[in-house]
């Protein structure tokens, strides 16, 4: 009798297993979580967003632009007096929406620059690794060569012959950012060649192409979101040394560079003028660093 009961539960519970639904978990839900439980990325996230739209519409609603000059406020310390919050220049210009306005030349280079060459990278590291042979080795020998140009001359060479143009500043940082990922990425493109699907495609026929940029890239998104979030801070770096060193964008236009330039001059007699873009600019390559980090983690746990 307990036998049967014991039998007819076990019949019971097995036909309601099998009537429930399975549920799969998808690998980015998961990567969410993971990163979510990561408080530091979490923080910086939204201390980068805020940055960002603070930079991008806060000019908007502040009284000053950022070429006015006021001649009965020069060199003012941070005050409420007119909104000038973060004090003035030398020059009477209001500092605040200065260094929103160079902090959004600065993340715009920063993002543009990084996009660019993630995907000149990810064009040539992905036909290097997957065609091999001497096109590899006659590919990744460019690649090499790059790494032996010293970049901040050259930078400065083609800044100088070029201009100092918005979009020129883009290129020049562009030229020399792009062979890190296109090595990350042919090591990742060797390793996934060899894999089933990929000999499936070409049995049936698919061009190589069509393999690259259909089975190839989309398997490398983990790594190229980990290695575009490492690389966002220090092409943002690149452009603030370049303005710093006077070969970014022109007056009256200005960058977070520009001003911890114009700041060093008179830290002495007025610091807020570096103190202020000195510290957006650091918090901003804080945050983009344990952003990267908690990317890295959430996407490759495995690391950890």
């Amino acid at each position: 009798m307990f036998k049967m009961k014991q039998s007819s539960l076990a019949d019971a519970l097995s036909a309601n297993l099998a009537a429930a639904p399975v549920q799969g978990r998808s690998p980015w839900r998961d990567a969410r979580e993971r990163f979510l439980r990561n408080k530091a990325a979490v923080i910086s996230l939204i201390l980068l967003v805020l940055i960002t739209l603070a930079c991008v519409f806060g000019p908007f609603f502040l009284p000053h632009t950022y070429e006015d000059t006021d001649w009965d406020a020069m060199s003012l310390a941070p005050t409420l007096q007119n909104w000038h919050l973060f004090g003035t220049d030398e020059l009477g210009r209001d500092l605040l929406v200065r260094c929103l306005i160079g902090g959004r030349i600065s993340l715009m280079v920063g993002f543009l620059a990084t996009l660019t060459s993630v995907l000149l990278g990810i064009v040539w590291g992905a036909t290097a690794g997957f065609l091999g042979g001497k096109v590899d080795s006659l590919m990744m020998r460019f690649v090499d060569m790059m790494y032996a140009v010293p970049y901040l001359l050259i930078a400065i060479l083609m800044v100088t012959l070029l201009g100092r143009d918005f979009y020129l500043v883009v290129l020049t940082i562009t030229v020399f950012s792009w062979m890190d990922m296109a090595r990350v990425v042919r090591g990742q493109t060797l390793s996934i060649k060899s894999k089933e699907y990929i000999e499936a495609a070409r049995a049936i026929g698919v061009s190589t192409t069509s393999i690259i940029f259909s089975h190839v890239v989309p398997n490398l998104l983990g790594i190229v979101v980990i290695y575009t979030t490492v690389t966002v801070p220090g092409v943002i770096l690149t452009e603030s040394v370049l303005s710093f060193l006077g070969l970014g964008v022109q007056e009256p236009m200005t960058s977070w560079g520009v001003l911890i330039q114009d700041g060093c001059g008179v830290m002495e007699s007025t610091p807020w003028i570096l103190l202020f873009p000195a510290a957006l600019l650091s918090i901003t390559l804080y945050c983009a660093n344990y952003i990267g980090d908690g990317m890295r983690d959430a996407l490759d746990p495995k690391d950890r």
